[in-house]
């Protein structure tokens, strides 16, 4: 209250420390009817559990364990506001009003949370597919047309750690070189020490070394079972990536969003650092969530291989992905390979002078196929000589193996429907992206391994769907749908 001083009342309102007061009788009216907990607490009741491998057992002999239900609201409603670490989850669980409705007052401690989260990293893989399937149910996703991107998030662990084989096979010879020396002197003082009763030769350096030494095996062991040049020794299953922020220990977030709303409907970290190879494989496991193949797949040009995009429409779905010339805006030449004829029956190139380049040969590894004038002279003797080509032996032009197809999508691309499905790309697929990293403060992962970060990126995108839903329904609108999804997914 405002006090007053000679009749006249002061211009500030001053709070009191010491005034007495009283948190309201149940712990049911800590929050209000329309606040956003609610919502998440609502969506954690209509999960299916079992589903994601968690399974319930209220009978169970044994010491009592927290709720698993609670802990998965615990983990979903603070990684939405971008409480991820376990220490910040148990100071809200014990602080914050929201947390402590959200959680009915229990209060587990910070290893309890890591616990859940490491034992339950399968099970919230699925908690975005579960989501997903919720707001299929609901309306919310359409699945005719999907739009794929990444982004790079860096791992739990740094970029000093990544060394390549060499490295660790030197790291392998001087260990060795170090536990035989260990065990020599162990020997030596066995010796001394014989007839004083017993004495433990294993001491801590050598259980240290040896515990190093199998780290370096298993590390080797990915080496001759997989491709990889380089491996990082703290998170076997990241890489290396390269993005605005400089190179870092990172993995590459794959996310498909359906275009009616932007919802996020597949969501995948990698270790791949380019995204050439993920399109097919992103589109396929989102039309798995859809039960049905979407109408169109789209993406911008670091998608663009002619392979990775055949294998979609195969499917009977329009692809709408540019290539890297039609997305750089390169303008051609006169001379560029686009004003040569192809011509399928002679198997042979046509100059827009109308002279004649023949099939020369094929790199098999490649499937390209080289085209050469027929005579170097008809070149050198040709009026745009130089600016045509400049070599001797006249111009040579390479068909690539899918030349027609990658001459298909780009004139699909072309196209002014594409051209407007294109137009909605980036509202729709980086925002989650945006939201993610800027609003959820998810620049690093915390969990490392493949299991790990795809279970983070899972809660990360459902978090994303839950904050559009809210927007899209209202808080009261969604608990409502929330009960109408629970026979569905119980």
């Amino acid at each position: 209250m405002p006090r007053s001083e000679g009749g006249r009342k002061m211009a500030y309102r001053y709070g009191s420390r010491y005034q007495m007061g009283i948190l309201p009788p149940s712990i049911e009216d800590y929050v209000a009817a329309d606040h956003p907990v609610r919502a998440y607490d609502a969506f954690v009741e209509a999960l299916n559990l079992g589903a994601l491998g968690i399974d319930l057992d209220p009978h169970q002999v044994g010491n009592s364990e927290y709720d698993p239900k609670a802990m998965m609201k615990l983990l979903v409603y603070g990684y939405s506001y971008g409480v991820r670490s376990s220490r910040k989850l148990e100071r809200e669980a014990h602080q914050n009003l929201a947390f402590i409705w959200l959680m009915g007052g229990l209060k587990p401690d910070h290893k309890t949370i890591a616990e859940y989260r490491r034992k339950n990293k399968k099970a919230l893989q699925k908690v975005l597919k579960q989501c997903a399937g919720m707001c299929i149910h609901l309306g919310l996703i359409a699945g005719n047309a999907l739009f794929v991107d990444g982004a790079k998030i860096r791992a739990n662990a740094a970029r000093s750690k990544t060394h390549d084989r060499d490295y660790y096979e030197q790291q392998m010879s001087e260990m060795e070189g170090r536990i035989e020396q260990i065990l020599e002197e162990c020997e030596a003082v066995d010796q001394q020490e014989e007839g004083e009763g017993p004495w433990v030769a294993m001491d801590k350096g050598l259980a240290d070394e040896s515990r190093l030494k199998g780290k370096i095996q298993e590390l080797l062991k990915i080496f001759s079972e997989t491709d990889r040049e380089k491996v990082n020794r703290t998170d076997l299953d990241c890489a290396v990536m390269h993005s605005v922020q400089g190179s870092h220990a990172s993995y590459n977030v794959q996310s498909v969003v359906d275009d009616q709303h932007g919802l996020i409907v597949q969501a995948e970290a990698v270790s791949e650092t380019s995204d050439v190879n993920q399109f097919a494989r992103q589109i396929e496991q989102a039309n798995e969530v859809l039960s049905e193949p979407c109408k169109v797949a789209c993406a911008d040009a670091g998608y663009a291989d002619t392979e990775e995009l055949e294998k979609v429409e195969a499917q009977g779905i329009k692809v709408v992905v540019p290539s890297q010339r039609q997305a750089l805006h390169d303008e051609e030449g006169p001379f560029s390979k686009s004003h040569f004829r192809y011509d399928k029956e002679r198997d042979c190139y046509w100059c827009p002078e109308g002279n004649r380049l023949r099939y020369d040969w094929m790199d098999k590894e490649s499937g390209k196929r080289f085209y050469q004038i027929t005579n170097g002279k008809v070149c050198r003797g040709c009026l745009h000589y130089g600016q045509c080509t400049s070599a001797k032996k006249g111009r040579r032009i390479i068909r690539m193996a899918l030349e027609e197809a990658r001459e298909k999508f780009e004139a699909q691309y072309e196209d002014p429907a594409s051209q407007e499905i294109y137009a909605r790309r980036k509202a729709r697929v980086e925002h989650p992206f945006g939201h993610i990293k800027r609003n959820l403060k998810a620049d690093a992962f915390l969990m490392r391994g493949q299991d790990g970060v795809n279970a983070e990126t899972s809660l990360l995108a459902t978090c994303f769907n839950l904050s559009r839903m809210i927007t899209l329904l209202g808080i009261s609108g969604l608990i409502a749908k929330f009960g109408i999804c629970i026979p569905a997914f119980a």
